[in-house]
């Protein structure tokens, strides 16, 4: 009698330059729906996404005129107040598609660090996954937060959320297909395994764009975080997110980090 396979439970960060087109923020509406489908695609197979969802920022750049993120804290804040809006209703008509229904949760750090507030996320959390035909879709609520548009970012938010529900893995959707070795030729020549986090933590190179706040730094910390703690992470290029389940299920192209015998959570 074959071995049942056991669903994952999966945190998906995309990616500011992932979900728009160039440095106006034109949301890349056709991205949506494939990131939409590829996500619905695990649910189908038995997997529980958790999606951590930048642009909300660059989607809302149009709403003011303007053509690059501002610097002001007032208009990035409304910027990320008409941008949530927008991508929140292209994720739930995408997702409908799929006869999957969405949620949105908005937190700052201090939500994270509070013990009271955390509890109280968990719980919402925690009665969401209780629903399979929901995705829930987690930003940092900078809309009304000064400090997490200042220095804040969704690598680090969603690897904070991986280890509070204890994840099974982490996959961090970016521009390029994972992390490059110093002496890499080309955009391609990734590495597609790493054993030891500590020895490539100075292997960053930045691919931060003109709207994204986080670049492969902050990926680094993130995944030395989510690895310590015994969820296998992968950086991988959510341009094509058609492969999603196959990063998943061990296969992809994509940098994937191992974590150690002695740090896999027991059953």
């Amino acid at each position: 009698m074959a071995e049942e396979k056991t669903g994952k439970k999966v945190v998906i960060k995309i990616g500011t330059g992932v979900l728009t087109r160039n440095a106006s923020g034109e949301i890349h509406h056709a991205m949506i729906a494939r990131l939409s489908q590829a996500i619905s695609d695990l649910s189908a197979a038995g997997h529980q996404p958790i999606v951590v969802s930048s642009g909300a920022v660059g989607a809302g750049l149009n709403t003011f005129g303007l053509q690059e993120r501002p610097t002001e804290t007032g208009m990035l804040q409304a910027c990320a107040a008409a941008g949530q809006a927008r991508l929140m209703h292209l994720y739930e008509s995408q997702f409908g598609h799929h006869g999957l229904k969405i949620a949105q949760l908005l937190v700052t750090h201090d939500d994270l660090e509070n013990d009271k507030r955390t509890a109280n996320f968990l719980s919402t959390l925690s009665t969401l996954l209780e629903h399979k035909q929901v995705v829930p879709i987690i930003n940092e609520n900078d809309s009304v937060s000064v400090y997490e548009l200042k220095v804040g970012d969704n690598d680090i938010l969603s690897s904070i959320i991986a280890r509070l529900i204890e994840a099974d893995m982490l996959l961090l959707l970016t521009s390029v297909d994972g992390l490059l070795p110093p002496d890499a030729k080309t955009d391609k020549d990734i590495i597609p395994q790493v054993d030891d986090i500590e020895a490539v933590l100075g292997f960053a190179r930045d691919e931060k764009g003109e709207l994204s706040v986080g670049g492969m730094g902050s990926k680094l910390r993130a995944v030395q975080a989510s690895v310590l703690a015994g969820i296998e992470t992968i950086i991988a290029n959510g341009t094509h997110p058609e492969q999603l389940l196959d990063l998943v299920e061990g296969g992809g192209i994509g940098t994937r980090f191992t974590v150690a015998e002695d740090k896999v959570p027991q059953p």
